[in-house]
């Protein structure tokens, strides 16, 4: 399908610009290890330092929402995650989402924490990152996300370095997160060694998950995988 200008597009409530949909496992969260078909839509307003898809910052195509599940179905998959850049970026996502789960599929959405969460269909598990001073966003962080989230819901921290690890076990302690639903600690990856942030949880009993992204150790996070 041939990229259609963004202005033509505006007018169409049924499109978004979307940079790939594959089906792979998923790497991370609650559903790790799972097929998974992966819808990634183009654009983020963040520009995370540590971020490992900026190829979808720009580009991508103009497909219709009809198209999109259609393509979804024929992977084959239970699991779709829905996944950027920053999905809701493009408000029209939000009807995407809410399609998938009327299909039937798992649905997660991997969103910053930036932009507002409220309008997300209830029966999708959002996947909120909150943005670590180390990831030189973390004066993008929409704290009013977090009464939100409920049990179907998880948080993701991206740990940089000891800082990072300090600061966000006082925003889970704050917000007393770990009662509300899964928190993920994920190291990023070069920056720190997993076996420091491991020990780290395990001195402070941090009620916590400890994740590494399964695609890097099975594939150098290569695009598509």
């Amino acid at each position: 399908m041939n990229a259609v200008p963004l202005d033509a597009a505006a007018a169409s409530p049924e499109r978004l610009r979307i940079t790939e949909i594959f089906l792979s496992l998923q790497g991370e969260a609650r559903s790790i290890g799972w097929p998974t078909v992966f819808v990634r839509l183009t654009g983020c307003p963040l520009r995370c330092q540590y971020c490992d898809t900026a190829y979808a910052f720009h580009g991508g195509e103009w497909r219709q929402i009809d198209d999109i599940v259609a393509e979804v179905g024929r992977h084959g998959a239970r699991h779709v995650c829905v996944t950027g850049g920053e999905p809701l970026a493009q408000k029209r996502c939000i009807g995407l989402l809410r399609r998938l789960c009327d299909e039937g599929y798992e649905v997660s959405l991997e969103t910053s924490g930036a932009l507002d969460i409220a309008e997300v269909d209830p029966r999708v598990s959002r996947v909120l990152d909150i943005k670590t001073p180390g990831s030189m966003e973390v004066h993008r962080n929409l704290w009013s996300n977090l009464p939100l989230l409920t049990p179907h819901d998880q948080v993701k921290f991206v740990i940089c370095s000891r800082e990072d690890y300090e600061w966000a076990r006082g925003i889970v302690a704050e917000h007393r997160l770990s009662e509300v639903c899964d928190v993920l600690f994920s190291p990023s990856f070069t920056q720190i060694k997993p076996s420091d942030l491991a020990d780290w949880i395990v001195a402070d009993r941090l009620p916590v998950r400890f994740q590494l992204q399964l695609h890097k150790i099975l594939w150098n996070d290569e695009p598509g995988r």
